[in-house]
């Protein structure tokens, strides 16, 4: 497993940044790695976020000192979503069929987590969240037909998305981690707008189904102070707690989106009005 490691800052500290130092604190350049678990380890609320991808054999989470505990999920739940070709997870030795944008809820106390695709020609491409978790809840296989379907914006201000949620109270109890995918429709190239902070919640974005010249504007920082990173396919971002989150993109494009933190209340955002936002 590679493990990246990124610290927690101040929000002031973000101000002084240039293009170099924002992309090194705030961006997960790779997720995906042939045959490799690829992870990185925020102290934003701890969260873990990456890939795996299995191609010519399987491949398990293993003990990492960096958890200091005896195996992955000794007190940490995950979320899975699978972006590629049908795969299968095994949770303690029962194997868990994974077809394409499958998801999967993986609670607490799971000791042994073993990734595998069927196809080595089209392999799965697992992206994890995972999050510090207090008690065990069941582990739920959550096709892309069972997730919850929550649809917003409109084709006037380009933002008519579906928010598929996965790991949601409304489809599976979990401890704090929430995950879901958003679809842009045909048309709308930004999401996540009204533009919006919650300082109870820290949130992950994983951009992906993007031609290779495409790239998405991801707009972060607090709302009087922004910046913005570039992203290519298959990159991820890391968003603090006080920073807005949202993204335009030159073509279309897909994203996975995982919180942690206070509460999984969804709508629980505080919102910024258009003239606040510098």
């Amino acid at each position: 497993m590679i493990l990246n490691v990124k610290y927690n800052n101040h929000p002031e500290d973000s101000k002084y940044y240039d293009t170099k130092t924002l992309r090194e604190r705030y961006l997960i350049e790779r997720v995906f790695e042939p045959d490799q678990i690829t992870f990185t380890y925020s102290h934003h609320d701890r969260i873990i976020a990456g890939g795996v991808m299995p191609i010519h054999s399987a491949l398990s989470l293993p003990v990492s000192k960096d958890l200091g505990t005896a195996y992955f999920l000794e007190r940490r739940e995950m979320g899975v979503i699978n972006i590629g070709g049908a795969g299968w997870i095994k949770l303690d030795g029962k194997s868990i069929p994974m077809a394409e944008r499958d998801g999967l809820y993986v609670g607490r106390g799971i000791q042994s987590v073993e990734f595998g695709s069927n196809d080595p020609k089209q392999p799965a491409k697992y992206y994890v969240n995972s999050a510090p978790a207090h008690q065990s809840y069941p582990s739920t296989h959550i096709p892309f037909t069972k997730a919850n379907p929550n649809k917003l914006g409109s084709p006037k201000t380009l933002n008519e998305r579906t928010i598929y949620q996965y790991v949601h109270p409304a489809v599976c109890k979990s401890c704090q981690l929430v995950m879901g995918m958003t679809i842009l429709s045909e048309g709308s190239a930004w999401n996540t707008m009204i533009s919006h902070t919650h300082e109870r919640r820290m949130e992950v974005y994983f951009y992906f189904n993007m031609a290779e010249d495409t790239r998405v504007f991801h707009f972060m920082g607090q709302p009087e102070e922004t910046r913005h990173l570039i992203i290519q396919n298959e990159q991820g971002v890391i968003s603090p707690s006080w920073s807005i989150h949202s993204g335009v993109g030159t073509s279309d494009y897909t994203f996975i989106w995982g919180m942690c933190g206070e509460n999984q209340t969804f709508d629980d955002m505080d919102f910024v009005a258009m003239d606040q936002i510098r």
